[in-house]
Protein backbone atom coordinates (compact mmCIF):
# COMPACT_ATOMS: atom_id res chain seq x y z
CA UNK A 1 0.00 0.00 0.00
CA UNK A 2 2.57 2.28 0.93
CA UNK A 3 4.78 1.43 -2.19
CA UNK A 4 1.44 2.38 -4.22
CA UNK A 5 1.07 5.64 -2.36
CA UNK A 6 4.74 6.60 -2.70
CA UNK A 7 4.84 5.73 -6.84
CA UNK A 8 1.05 8.15 -6.82
CA UNK A 9 3.07 11.23 -5.16
CA UNK A 10 6.08 10.68 -7.39
CA UNK A 11 3.87 10.71 -10.85
CA UNK A 12 1.90 13.64 -9.68
CA UNK A 13 4.75 15.26 -8.61
CA UNK A 14 6.29 14.40 -12.12
CA UNK A 15 3.12 15.60 -14.21
CA UNK A 16 3.55 18.72 -12.25
CA UNK A 17 7.03 19.48 -13.23
CA UNK A 18 6.24 18.70 -16.58
CA UNK A 19 3.17 20.47 -17.11
CA UNK A 20 5.26 23.72 -15.49
CA UNK A 21 8.13 22.90 -18.03
CA UNK A 22 4.97 23.06 -20.40
CA UNK A 23 3.33 25.85 -19.36
CA UNK A 24 6.58 28.15 -18.87
CA UNK A 25 8.17 27.05 -22.04
CA UNK A 26 9.11 29.81 -24.29
CA UNK A 27 11.35 29.47 -27.74
CA UNK A 28 14.57 31.93 -27.46
CA UNK A 29 14.09 34.69 -30.19
CA UNK A 30 17.65 34.56 -32.74
CA UNK A 31 19.88 37.06 -31.59
CA UNK A 32 20.48 39.72 -34.35
CA UNK A 33 23.32 42.28 -35.77
CA UNK A 34 22.54 45.91 -33.80
CA UNK A 35 21.00 48.11 -36.02
CA UNK A 36 22.41 51.20 -37.19
CA UNK A 37 21.01 54.06 -34.78
CA UNK A 38 20.92 55.63 -38.39
CA UNK A 39 17.95 52.72 -40.03
CA UNK A 40 15.45 54.24 -37.59
CA UNK A 41 13.25 57.55 -38.52
CA UNK A 42 14.25 60.35 -36.39
CA UNK A 43 10.28 61.04 -35.19
CA UNK A 44 10.10 57.39 -34.16
CA UNK A 45 13.23 57.84 -31.88
CA UNK A 46 11.77 61.44 -30.69
CA UNK A 47 8.50 59.54 -29.78
CA UNK A 48 10.44 56.72 -28.00
CA UNK A 49 11.88 59.06 -25.80
CA UNK A 50 8.79 61.10 -24.66
CA UNK A 51 7.30 57.55 -23.89
CA UNK A 52 10.69 56.52 -22.11
CA UNK A 53 10.26 59.52 -19.80
CA UNK A 54 6.87 59.36 -19.54
CA UNK A 55 7.70 55.52 -18.56
CA UNK A 56 10.60 56.48 -15.81
CA UNK A 57 13.10 54.33 -17.69
CA UNK A 58 15.40 55.83 -16.42
CA UNK A 59 14.72 55.77 -12.61
CA UNK A 60 14.81 52.13 -12.95
CA UNK A 61 17.30 51.29 -15.07
CA UNK A 62 20.19 53.36 -14.23
CA UNK A 63 22.22 53.22 -10.94
CA UNK A 64 23.07 55.61 -8.68
CA UNK A 65 26.01 57.23 -10.05
CA UNK A 66 25.70 54.77 -13.23
CA UNK A 67 25.31 55.83 -16.85
CA UNK A 68 21.67 55.76 -18.25
CA UNK A 69 19.76 52.60 -18.59
CA UNK A 70 22.95 50.47 -17.81
CA UNK A 71 20.94 48.77 -15.27
CA UNK A 72 22.43 48.20 -11.71
CA UNK A 73 19.66 49.66 -9.65
CA UNK A 74 18.45 48.18 -6.82
CA UNK A 75 14.33 47.50 -6.53
CA UNK A 76 13.47 45.69 -3.15
CA UNK A 77 10.79 43.61 -3.19
CA UNK A 78 8.73 41.54 -0.22
CA UNK A 79 11.06 38.39 -1.69
CA UNK A 80 14.27 39.90 -1.96
CA UNK A 81 16.03 42.58 -4.54
CA UNK A 82 15.71 42.53 -8.12
CA UNK A 83 18.31 44.42 -10.11
CA UNK A 84 17.50 46.49 -13.25
CA UNK A 85 18.93 45.28 -16.41
CA UNK A 86 21.08 46.85 -18.92
CA UNK A 87 18.71 48.19 -21.62
CA UNK A 88 21.16 50.38 -23.72
CA UNK A 89 22.15 48.21 -27.14
CA UNK A 90 25.34 46.73 -25.69
CA UNK A 91 25.21 43.53 -27.37
CA UNK A 92 26.97 41.56 -24.71
CA UNK A 93 25.53 42.71 -21.81
CA UNK A 94 22.83 44.53 -23.52
CA UNK A 95 19.85 44.53 -25.84
CA UNK A 96 22.21 45.34 -28.60
CA UNK A 97 21.62 41.78 -30.12
CA UNK A 98 17.62 42.08 -29.63
CA UNK A 99 15.36 41.86 -32.56
CA UNK A 100 11.94 44.42 -32.27
CA UNK A 101 10.03 41.11 -31.73
CA UNK A 102 11.73 40.34 -28.84
CA UNK A 103 11.63 43.74 -27.73
CA UNK A 104 7.99 43.32 -27.99
CA UNK A 105 7.38 39.93 -26.31
CA UNK A 106 9.22 41.83 -23.30
CA UNK A 107 7.52 44.64 -23.21
CA UNK A 108 3.93 42.54 -23.51
CA UNK A 109 4.52 39.59 -22.06
CA UNK A 110 7.31 39.81 -19.58
CA UNK A 111 9.15 37.12 -21.46
CA UNK A 112 13.31 37.92 -22.31
CA UNK A 113 14.91 37.72 -25.70
CA UNK A 114 16.40 34.05 -24.19
CA UNK A 115 12.66 32.45 -23.29
CA UNK A 116 13.13 33.36 -19.47
CA UNK A 117 10.29 34.77 -17.82
CA UNK A 118 10.92 38.18 -16.58
CA UNK A 119 10.15 39.27 -12.70
CA UNK A 120 7.16 41.21 -12.24
CA UNK A 121 8.95 44.47 -10.85
CA UNK A 122 9.28 44.92 -14.99
CA UNK A 123 5.88 46.25 -14.69
CA UNK A 124 4.85 44.43 -18.04
CA UNK A 125 1.38 43.75 -16.87
CA UNK A 126 1.04 47.91 -17.52
CA UNK A 127 2.90 47.74 -20.78
CA UNK A 128 1.09 44.46 -22.13
CA UNK A 129 -1.64 47.53 -22.95
CA UNK A 130 0.91 49.70 -24.87
CA UNK A 131 0.29 49.70 -28.85
CA UNK A 132 2.72 48.00 -31.11
CA UNK A 133 3.56 51.34 -32.78
CA UNK A 134 4.41 52.96 -29.43
CA UNK A 135 6.42 50.03 -28.41
CA UNK A 136 8.29 50.57 -31.70
CA UNK A 137 8.88 53.75 -30.54
CA UNK A 138 10.76 52.80 -27.45
CA UNK A 139 12.65 50.41 -29.26
CA UNK A 140 13.75 52.54 -31.61
CA UNK A 141 15.17 54.86 -28.67
CA UNK A 142 16.86 52.62 -26.78
CA UNK A 143 18.30 51.03 -30.20
CA UNK A 144 19.90 54.69 -30.82
CA UNK A 145 21.57 54.78 -27.21
CA UNK A 146 25.48 54.77 -26.05
CA UNK A 147 25.96 51.36 -25.70
CA UNK A 148 27.16 50.87 -22.41
CA UNK A 149 29.31 46.94 -21.42
CA UNK A 150 27.33 46.61 -17.59
CA UNK A 151 26.91 43.52 -16.62
CA UNK A 152 23.73 42.05 -14.99
CA UNK A 153 24.08 41.97 -11.18
CA UNK A 154 22.55 38.66 -9.35
CA UNK A 155 19.24 39.17 -7.76
CA UNK A 156 18.51 38.37 -3.95
CA UNK A 157 15.17 36.32 -4.54
CA UNK A 158 16.04 33.17 -2.53
CA UNK A 159 15.56 29.78 -4.07
CA UNK A 160 12.86 28.71 -5.48
CA UNK A 161 11.20 32.16 -6.04
CA UNK A 162 14.54 32.80 -8.06
CA UNK A 163 13.25 30.06 -10.18
CA UNK A 164 12.36 31.70 -13.53
CA UNK A 165 9.85 29.01 -14.98
CA UNK A 166 8.05 29.18 -11.78
CA UNK A 167 6.88 33.17 -12.64
CA UNK A 168 4.80 31.50 -15.54
CA UNK A 169 2.71 30.29 -12.80
CA UNK A 170 2.50 33.82 -11.03
CA UNK A 171 1.49 35.47 -14.78
CA UNK A 172 -1.39 32.46 -14.78
CA UNK A 173 -2.75 33.44 -11.81
CA UNK A 174 -2.49 37.50 -12.22
CA UNK A 175 -1.28 38.31 -15.46
CA UNK A 176 -3.63 38.95 -18.90
CA UNK A 177 -1.74 40.33 -22.05
CA UNK A 178 -4.48 42.70 -23.49
CA UNK A 179 -3.86 45.83 -25.53
CA UNK A 180 -5.66 49.05 -24.31
CA UNK A 181 -8.96 48.48 -25.28
CA UNK A 182 -11.04 52.65 -25.75
CA UNK A 183 -13.85 52.56 -23.64
CA UNK A 184 -16.77 54.19 -25.68
CA UNK A 185 -18.58 55.77 -22.26
CA UNK A 186 -15.95 57.72 -22.37
CA UNK A 187 -13.74 60.75 -24.22
CA UNK A 188 -11.31 61.01 -26.08
CA UNK A 189 -9.62 62.87 -23.39
CA UNK A 190 -10.53 60.35 -20.47
CA UNK A 191 -9.52 57.50 -22.45
CA UNK A 192 -6.24 58.94 -23.22
CA UNK A 193 -5.49 59.77 -20.06
CA UNK A 194 -6.05 56.01 -19.19
CA UNK A 195 -4.40 54.65 -22.13
CA UNK A 196 -1.07 56.79 -19.99
CA UNK A 197 -1.92 55.70 -16.31
CA UNK A 198 -2.64 51.95 -16.68
CA UNK A 199 -0.25 51.97 -19.64
CA UNK A 200 3.42 53.54 -19.69
CA UNK A 201 3.14 55.80 -16.74
CA UNK A 202 2.24 52.10 -14.77
CA UNK A 203 0.99 54.59 -11.83
CA UNK A 204 -0.66 51.32 -10.30
CA UNK A 205 2.41 49.99 -10.00
CA UNK A 206 3.07 52.39 -6.48
CA UNK A 207 -0.27 53.19 -5.71
CA UNK A 208 -2.24 49.99 -5.58
CA UNK A 209 -1.64 47.24 -2.71
CA UNK A 210 -0.23 43.82 -3.69
CA UNK A 211 -0.96 40.42 -2.20
CA UNK A 212 0.82 38.04 -0.80
CA UNK A 213 2.22 36.89 -4.01
CA UNK A 214 3.21 40.57 -5.40
CA UNK A 215 0.56 40.85 -7.60
CA UNK A 216 -1.77 44.04 -7.42
CA UNK A 217 -4.91 43.60 -6.16
CA UNK A 218 -7.27 44.63 -9.05
CA UNK A 219 -10.23 44.97 -6.61
CA UNK A 220 -8.37 47.92 -4.62
CA UNK A 221 -6.69 49.87 -7.82
CA UNK A 222 -4.86 52.80 -6.57
CA UNK A 223 -5.53 52.25 -2.97
CA UNK A 224 -2.31 53.42 -1.70
CA UNK A 225 0.47 51.51 -0.81
CA UNK A 226 3.94 51.52 0.57
CA UNK A 227 7.05 51.63 -1.94
CA UNK A 228 10.71 52.38 -0.94
CA UNK A 229 10.16 53.36 2.14
CA UNK A 230 7.49 55.78 1.31
CA UNK A 231 3.31 55.78 1.15
CA UNK A 232 2.08 56.03 -2.23
CA UNK A 233 -1.38 57.95 -1.41
CA UNK A 234 -4.42 56.91 -2.31
CA UNK A 235 -5.74 58.09 -6.11
CA UNK A 236 -9.08 56.93 -5.37
CA UNK A 237 -11.64 58.52 -3.32
CA UNK A 238 -9.94 57.05 0.05
CA UNK A 239 -7.46 60.28 -0.80
CA UNK A 240 -6.83 61.73 2.93
CA UNK A 241 -5.52 64.86 0.91
CA UNK A 242 -7.79 67.89 2.62
CA UNK A 243 -8.59 69.36 -0.22
CA UNK A 244 -9.60 67.33 -3.19
CA UNK A 245 -7.63 66.67 -5.94
CA UNK A 246 -9.37 69.23 -8.77
CA UNK A 247 -8.30 68.66 -12.40
CA UNK A 248 -6.26 72.12 -12.47
CA UNK A 249 -4.49 70.84 -9.67
CA UNK A 250 -3.26 67.97 -11.08
CA UNK A 251 -2.42 69.21 -14.40
CA UNK A 252 0.11 71.79 -11.82
CA UNK A 253 0.90 68.63 -10.15
CA UNK A 254 2.03 66.37 -12.63
CA UNK A 255 3.52 68.92 -14.91
CA UNK A 256 5.74 70.78 -12.50
CA UNK A 257 6.06 68.53 -9.48
CA UNK A 258 4.13 71.28 -7.18
CA UNK A 259 0.45 72.17 -6.42
CA UNK A 260 -0.12 75.56 -4.20
CA UNK A 261 -2.90 73.14 -2.60
CA UNK A 262 -1.10 69.79 -2.21
CA UNK A 263 2.96 70.67 -2.00
CA UNK A 264 5.36 69.32 -3.78
CA UNK A 265 6.09 66.05 -5.14
CA UNK A 266 8.88 64.46 -3.41
CA UNK A 267 10.81 60.94 -2.91
CA UNK A 268 10.16 57.94 -5.41
CA UNK A 269 6.68 60.37 -6.76
CA UNK A 270 9.92 63.36 -7.45
CA UNK A 271 10.45 61.54 -10.20
CA UNK A 272 6.98 61.33 -11.99
CA UNK A 273 6.49 64.93 -12.69
CA UNK A 274 9.98 65.16 -14.33
CA UNK A 275 8.98 62.29 -16.82
CA UNK A 276 5.97 63.48 -17.65
CA UNK A 277 7.20 67.04 -18.39
CA UNK A 278 8.35 65.46 -22.01
CA UNK A 279 4.52 64.62 -22.55
CA UNK A 280 2.50 67.84 -24.61
CA UNK A 281 -0.05 69.39 -22.38
CA UNK A 282 -2.87 68.07 -23.72
CA UNK A 283 -1.47 64.14 -22.61
CA UNK A 284 -0.66 65.59 -19.05
CA UNK A 285 -4.22 67.54 -19.05
CA UNK A 286 -5.85 63.28 -20.15
CA UNK A 287 -4.45 62.32 -16.76
CA UNK A 288 -5.78 64.79 -15.13
CA UNK A 289 -9.20 64.00 -16.41
CA UNK A 290 -8.89 60.05 -15.69
CA UNK A 291 -7.49 60.73 -12.71
CA UNK A 292 -10.14 62.94 -11.30
CA UNK A 293 -12.94 60.50 -12.54
CA UNK A 294 -11.34 58.04 -9.99
CA UNK A 295 -11.34 60.42 -6.61
CA UNK A 296 -14.53 61.92 -6.45
CA UNK A 297 -13.46 65.43 -6.26
CA UNK A 298 -16.48 67.01 -7.93
CA UNK A 299 -18.89 65.60 -5.03
CA UNK A 300 -16.52 67.33 -2.87
CA UNK A 301 -15.77 70.57 -5.16
CA UNK A 302 -18.07 73.09 -2.82
CA UNK A 303 -15.80 72.27 0.72
CA UNK A 304 -13.20 74.15 -1.25
CA UNK A 305 -12.95 77.37 -0.18
CA UNK A 306 -13.77 76.33 3.59
CA UNK A 307 -10.95 74.57 3.82
CA UNK A 308 -8.73 76.83 2.26
CA UNK A 309 -9.63 79.64 4.39
CA UNK A 310 -9.48 77.11 8.05
CA UNK A 311 -6.06 76.14 6.72
CA UNK A 312 -5.10 80.03 5.88
CA UNK A 313 -6.32 80.66 9.94
CA UNK A 314 -3.90 77.67 10.64
CA UNK A 315 -1.25 79.58 9.05
CA UNK A 316 -0.73 81.43 12.03
CA UNK A 317 -0.50 79.19 14.37
CA UNK A 318 2.95 78.83 16.28
CA UNK A 319 4.46 81.97 15.30
CA UNK A 320 5.95 84.50 17.78
CA UNK A 321 6.40 84.09 21.25
CA UNK A 322 6.42 80.36 22.34
CA UNK A 323 6.86 78.35 25.58
CA UNK A 324 5.64 74.80 24.06
CA UNK A 325 8.81 73.12 23.44
CA UNK A 326 6.96 71.54 19.70
CA UNK A 327 5.57 75.16 18.96
CA UNK A 328 9.42 76.31 19.08
CA UNK A 329 10.76 73.88 17.29
CA UNK A 330 7.79 75.03 14.96
CA UNK A 331 9.05 78.63 14.83
CA UNK A 332 12.65 78.23 14.77
CA UNK A 333 12.68 75.10 11.77
CA UNK A 334 9.14 75.49 9.87
CA UNK A 335 7.48 78.67 10.35
CA UNK A 336 10.00 81.23 8.32
CA UNK A 337 9.37 79.32 5.71
CA UNK A 338 6.17 77.52 5.49
CA UNK A 339 4.07 80.83 5.53
CA UNK A 340 1.20 82.21 3.30
CA UNK A 341 0.20 85.83 2.96
CA UNK A 342 -2.35 88.62 1.93
CA UNK A 343 -4.74 85.80 2.38
CA UNK A 344 -3.96 83.40 -0.23
CA UNK A 345 -1.93 80.22 -0.03
CA UNK A 346 1.69 80.59 -1.35
CA UNK A 347 2.33 77.77 -3.60
CA UNK A 348 6.40 77.96 -2.91
CA UNK A 349 5.64 77.56 0.91
CA UNK A 350 3.94 74.45 0.85
CA UNK A 351 0.65 75.05 3.46
CA UNK A 352 0.97 72.27 5.86
CA UNK A 353 -2.39 72.18 7.02
CA UNK A 354 -3.19 71.42 3.63
CA UNK A 355 -0.49 68.78 2.81
CA UNK A 356 -1.31 64.98 2.63
CA UNK A 357 1.77 63.47 4.61
CA UNK A 358 0.53 65.93 7.51
CA UNK A 359 -3.33 64.29 7.40
CA UNK A 360 -2.70 60.40 6.37
CA UNK A 361 -2.88 57.79 8.71
CA UNK A 362 0.78 56.92 8.28
CA UNK A 363 3.50 59.36 9.42
CA UNK A 364 6.25 57.90 7.47
CA UNK A 365 6.28 60.52 4.51
CA UNK A 366 6.12 63.51 6.43
CA UNK A 367 8.85 62.19 8.71
CA UNK A 368 10.85 61.33 5.71
CA UNK A 369 10.92 65.07 4.44
CA UNK A 370 11.51 66.37 7.97
CA UNK A 371 14.42 64.16 8.52
CA UNK A 372 15.69 64.55 4.79
CA UNK A 373 14.42 67.58 3.34
CA UNK A 374 13.54 68.27 -0.36
CA UNK A 375 16.21 68.26 -3.03
CA UNK A 376 16.42 71.39 -5.85
CA UNK A 377 15.79 69.37 -8.39
CA UNK A 378 12.53 68.27 -7.09
CA UNK A 379 9.55 70.48 -7.18
CA UNK A 380 9.74 73.84 -7.67
CA UNK A 381 12.67 74.99 -9.17
CA UNK A 382 15.61 76.31 -7.52
CA UNK A 383 13.61 75.67 -3.62
CA UNK A 384 14.84 73.66 -1.16
CA UNK A 385 13.67 72.01 2.01
CA UNK A 386 16.60 71.62 4.53
CA UNK A 387 16.45 68.04 5.98
CA UNK A 388 17.05 67.58 9.77
CA UNK A 389 18.34 64.25 10.15
CA UNK A 390 22.05 65.56 11.55
CA UNK A 391 20.06 68.51 13.80
CA UNK A 392 17.06 66.73 15.34
CA UNK A 393 16.97 63.94 18.15
CA UNK A 394 14.48 61.43 17.23
CA UNK A 395 12.44 62.94 20.11
CA UNK A 396 12.54 66.10 18.55
CA UNK A 397 11.42 64.79 14.86
CA UNK A 398 8.56 63.05 16.77
CA UNK A 399 7.50 66.24 18.47
CA UNK A 400 7.46 68.00 15.29
CA UNK A 401 5.38 65.84 13.35
CA UNK A 402 3.09 65.82 16.85
CA UNK A 403 2.68 69.05 16.46
CA UNK A 404 1.93 70.11 12.96
CA UNK A 405 -0.45 67.04 13.35
CA UNK A 406 -2.24 68.39 16.60
CA UNK A 407 -2.63 72.19 15.08
CA UNK A 408 -3.42 71.51 11.40
CA UNK A 409 -5.37 68.42 11.57
CA UNK A 410 -8.77 67.57 13.18
CA UNK A 411 -7.03 63.63 12.85
CA UNK A 412 -6.18 61.97 16.11
CA UNK A 413 -2.10 62.00 16.94
CA UNK A 414 -0.20 59.15 15.96
CA UNK A 415 1.09 56.21 17.85
CA UNK A 416 4.44 55.78 18.89
CA UNK A 417 5.53 58.67 16.87
CA UNK A 418 9.46 58.25 18.35
CA UNK A 419 9.76 54.54 17.51
CA UNK A 420 8.47 55.39 14.16
CA UNK A 421 10.73 57.64 13.53
CA UNK A 422 14.12 55.48 14.82
CA UNK A 423 12.94 53.19 12.28
CA UNK A 424 12.71 55.53 9.83
CA UNK A 425 15.87 57.10 10.44
CA UNK A 426 17.60 53.35 10.59
CA UNK A 427 16.28 52.73 7.10
CA UNK A 428 18.44 56.10 5.81
CA UNK A 429 17.29 58.46 3.09
CA UNK A 430 17.60 55.97 -0.02
CA UNK A 431 18.52 56.28 -3.59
Amino acid sequence: MLRRVIIGVAVVGLLVVIGLAALSWRPAIAAIDRPAAASFPATQVAQGAVLASAGYCSACHTAKGGKAFAGGYPMATGFGTVYSTNITPDVATGIGGWSEPAFRRAMHEGVSRDGAHLFPAFPYDHFTKLTDTDVAALYAYFMTREPVRQEARDNTIPFPLSLRPLQAGWKLLFFTPSRYVPQPPHGAAWNRGAYLVEGISHCGACHTPRNALGAEKHDRMYAGAPVDHWIAPPLDATNPAPLAWSHDELVAYLGTGISRFHGTAAGPMAEVPRGLAALPPEDVAAIATYLVSLNGSAARAAEGPAVVQKALAADRIGVGLQYDPAARLYAGACASCHYNGRGQVNPLRPDLALNTAVTMDDPTNLIRVILYGIDAKDGAPGVVMPGFARGFTDADIARLAAYLRATRTTKAAWPSLQNTVASIRAQGQGQ
